[in-house]
């Protein structure tokens, strides 16, 4: 049985991690409230490049002249899976269930006989890929350093990306992130980035998340417009924005989830922390009063003996 002391020490030791948990927990609700606001601002901007493009897309005359960016190669061969995680823990299972989703997708692949390449963003991914695909692995970006995540980040990985395409490094890529519900669920997401009207056919969109189709038809009311320059011009331009549109809004779904299942994760642990100084509370009393019970059974011993 511990002694007296050692039950003190466990109980000091579980308020200070208390303490810590429970102000964490405070930091993440302050962040979440930010990073909240920041993805459902960036949602409609993608929501209505992806419906412009659509609208491009359909709007073509020959379909010959269509970017391969939008159409694609005509290979599937080779699929580079961007995974973006958070680059720290403490935050339950967000970057676990995009991990798991991530390992669908390549078993997924793998099984249907083409080959797989791993573009990853945030530490935590890499980590838990890297044991068992770590030769799949060609990119690996780490935001730590970053103290806030901003358009330029997205527009060098999407450079990246799209410079690999051209370059012919893979065929269809796609983007593994998590999609910000509320604070108690995150949902892990698989997004199709090329071809782009792959993309825009994805079963979240069949459900009606952010359909681009509902997006855009609103303001046509059977309208038919001109385009200046065509079709094909404008949608070279902007295939690649495109891309680093939906990279960006997808960091920030992440930051919104991260900061939302912290919190929760915290509020958890504050909670255990609580239960388990109860506990050691309470042993420490039964503890200390059979001490006492002792010492005063061994004083009336020696007094009934003198």
């Amino acid at each position: 049985m511990a002694s007296l002391k050692d039950l003190q020490n466990r109980i000091k030791s579980v308020k200070n991690t208390q303490k810590i948990t429970k102000a964490m927990q405070m930091v993440a609700a302050a962040k979440l409230r930010k990073a909240q606001e920041a993805a459902e601002s960036a949602r409609p901007y993608s929501d209505r490049i992806s419906a412009v493009i659509l609208n491009l897309a359909n709007s073509m005359s020959n379909a010959g002249d269509a970017p391969e960016l939008l159409v694609g190669n005509g290979k599937k061969d080779t699929v580079l899976l961007v995974v973006a995680t958070a680059d720290r823990g403490l935050c339950g299972g967000f970057n676990t269930n995009i991990v798991r989703k991530a390992r669908e997708e390549i078993v997924a692949i793998e099984k249907a006989g083409k080959t797989v390449k791993l573009f990853l963003i945030g530490k935590k991914g890499y980590d838990q890929l890297k044991r068992l695909y770590g030769d799949n692995i060609v990119e690996y970006i780490s935001l730590k350093e970053e103290r806030k995540l901003h358009a330029g980040i997205a527009r060098n990985i999407g450079e990246k990306i799209t410079s690999m395409f051209e370059a012919g490094e893979f065929d269809v890529c796609k983007l593994i992130y998590s999609e910000f519900v509320n604070v108690m669920q995150q949902d892990a997401t698989s997004k199709t980035l090329i071809p782009a009207m792959a993309g825009m056919g994805s079963e979240d969109e069949a459900e009606g998340k952010h359909a681009a189709d509902d997006v855009f038809a609103p303001d046509l009311k059977g309208a038919i417009y001109t385009y200046e320059p065509d079709e094909a011009g404008i949608l070279r331009v902007l295939l690649p924005r495109n891309i680093n549109t939906q990279v960006f809004t997808a960091l920030l779904e992440n930051q919104a989830g991260e900061m939302g299942s912290k919190m929760t994760a915290m509020d958890n642990a504050t909670r255990n922390a609580g239960d388990m100084i109860d506990k050691l509370t309470l042993t420490f009393n039964r503890t200390r009063q059979a001490q006492i019970t002792s010492e005063l059974i061994e004083i009336i011993s020696g007094a009934e003996a003198l």
